[in-house]
């Protein structure tokens, strides 16, 4: 949702703002131009939409032990008779139906997917499925991110990368210390490579440790390359729960994809905030929004600032 369309939802929807008139004026545009601007946005006109989503919260109220007489006045009605029948025309029953009948649902047919949710939050239902799919997101934002982490220890030299900075971490054990941003730069790039062996059947891949940054930024394309195409093609096949036999391990191990999965992206996620807690140490400015470590703004800066 764009921001244009949202501060128009939010003159639609405020409860101070009565008529077209005042909706339009609170941002600063003709009732005319408000009018047309919020159709084209939501699909609905703006009378339609706030009256639609009034009831909606009606709904939800008389759901939760509300009377028919204070949910008709909370909605704006001059009366209960006219908010009843406003009510059964778009629900195709009175309100009292709705009283302690929490599992009825109280959504109303949208051309937008925008509801009323709680008091605190209004649900917008967008109809796609690919911004929905959570494994994905973290995926995708785990490859980046480790990418953005590189680039960022570009600059530092090898006596600063090869720092100890944290005596003793091990997040896992078998792969030696991280105590210093080579090390966990190192582990946060190759960890994915044995599984993707294993999965793949190959053999077991060269592991030793690169020291050399902009080598390790070519490596990391590599392996993330092949990692969001396995990722993919498991889930083309719907293949989570499928196991593997690691012949690759002593003694061997079997690991069902949708646990390997989750313990690189547990892994990962640790080691990435422990590069940037040693990125500050080294006097890196980790503030940036290029450094956030937040999937939701690196989402909205790689969709062209999607924002709801």
């Amino acid at each position: 949702m764009t921001d244009l369309l949202r501060r128009l939802l939010d003159a639609v929807l405020d409860e101070s703002r009565d008529g077209l008139g005042e909706m339009a004026a609170a941002t600063y545009t003709s009732p005319f131009h408000f009018a047309r601007s919020v159709r084209a946005g939501a699909g609905e006109s703006p009378v339609a939409l706030r009256r639609r989503v009034t009831l909606e919260r009606a709904a939800w109220e008389l759901q939760r032990g509300a009377t028919v007489t204070d949910s008709a006045f909370a909605a704006g009605y001059a009366s209960v008779e006219g908010f009843s029948r406003a009510f059964a025309r778009a629900y195709g029953h009175p309100p009292t139906a709705m009283i302690g009948a929490e599992r009825s649902g109280h959504w109303l047919p949208a051309p937008n997917g925008i509801h009323f949710h709680s008091p605190t939050v209004l649900y917008i239902d967008s109809g796609e499925e690919s911004a929905g799919d959570v494994l994905l997101l973290q995926v995708q934002h785990d490859v980046a991110d480790i990418a953005a982490l590189l680039d960022a220890a570009a600059g530092l030299s090898d006596d600063a990368l090869a720092a100890v900075r944290l005596p003793g971490s091990a997040p896992r054990h078998w792969d030696g210390a991280d105590e210093s941003l080579v090390q966990v730069l190192w582990h946060l790039v190759s960890s994915k490579q044995p599984w993707l062996a294993s999965i793949a059947g190959d053999a077991m891949p060269d592991m030793t440790a690169v020291q050399d940054v902009s080598a390790l930024a070519s490596l990391h394309d590599h392996v993330s390359a092949r990692w969001l195409a396995t990722i993919r093609d498991i889930e083309h096949r719907r293949g989570w729960a499928d196991w593997i036999v690691d012949a690759l391990c002593e003694p061997p191990e079997s690991f069902r994809l949708a646990q390997i999965v989750a313990h690189e992206l547990t892994f990962s996620a640790h080691r990435r905030l422990l590069v940037r807690w040693m990125l500050a140490d080294a006097g890196v400015d980790v503030s940036t929004p290029a450094l956030d470590p937040d999937p939701i703004m690196w989402q909205r800066r790689t969709s062209g600032g999607e924002s709801r």
